[in-house]
């Protein structure tokens, strides 16, 4: 069996300008994505899908693969990840290559660990599965959310107004870092979420979305916290 990461990196970003290659504690943050997938020793093979020159240079430099530029296609704001991983998969098959496993890595994902990436693909192989998803719980349960109506307060599901929240049912959210996928499965269901999709459960430490410069700097105080 063979393994294919791909690290999705295109040029554009709109709310932190250049984020793919941003110096992030040290390095630029696509640098912790790429070393980790190479070091796990899982892959055959380490690419970058990116539209840009310069990210395709950074990425080069730290031993990750760009065989072929992405598209203008699906280098814009509306592209999709699966979009994007097909593209690159069909690139692939037509320079003769094929991988029956993919694993789609995020650029700004500096919470990844070679151990991280070995523990999720030993599960994912041991479980037989179609995909994996890393998630992590929600903070606050959201069967006891609120919505606004009119400008009116309501609970969204008024049958768990009273209920404790140990007894309610644990709901999980997409860490926003990397999922396996069979390619089959992939190119089958249009889909990171397969047939038989199983979870590799993350801490509220490992996992922080990246959006804002706010975000960013949490990111880097949660990473110094966890490197220390």
């Amino acid at each position: 069996m063979s393994c294919v990461a791909i690290i999705t990196a295109r040029g554009g970003s709109k709310r932190i300008p250049r984020k793919n290659i941003k110096e992030f504690c040290g390095k630029p943050i696509i640098a912790y994505s790429i070393e980790s997938a190479i070091d796990s020793g899982v892959f055959d093979e380490v690419m970058v899908s990116t539209d840009d020159v310069e990210i395709a240079e950074i990425a080069r430099s730290y031993k990750a693969k760009v065989p072929f530029m992405r598209s203008e296609k699906t280098s814009n704001d509306f592209a999709t990840t699966v979009e994007v991983l097909l593209e690159v998969l069909n690139s692939y098959k037509m320079n003769g290559k094929y991988f029956d496993e993919v694993c789609c890595i995020y650029p700004t994902a500096p919470f990844i660990t070679s151990n991280k990436l070995r523990e999720a693909y030993n599960k994912f192989k041991v479980n037989k599965a179609d995909s994996l998803i890393p998630v992590v719980e929600f903070s606050y349960p959201p069967l006891r959310g609120f919505c606004i109506e009119n400008d009116s307060l309501r609970y969204k599901w008024p049958e768990f107004e009273k209920s404790r929240s140990q007894d309610l049912e644990k709901l999980y959210h997409d860490a926003g870092q990397f999922y396996f996928s069979k390619t089959d499965s992939l190119i089958l269901n249009n889909s990171l979420i397969g047939t038989k999709c199983i979870p590799y459960i993350m801490g509220d430490i490992e996992v922080q979305d990246i959006d804002t410069e706010t975000d960013w700097q949490m990111a880097e105080l949660k990473y110094r916290m966890i490197n220390q």
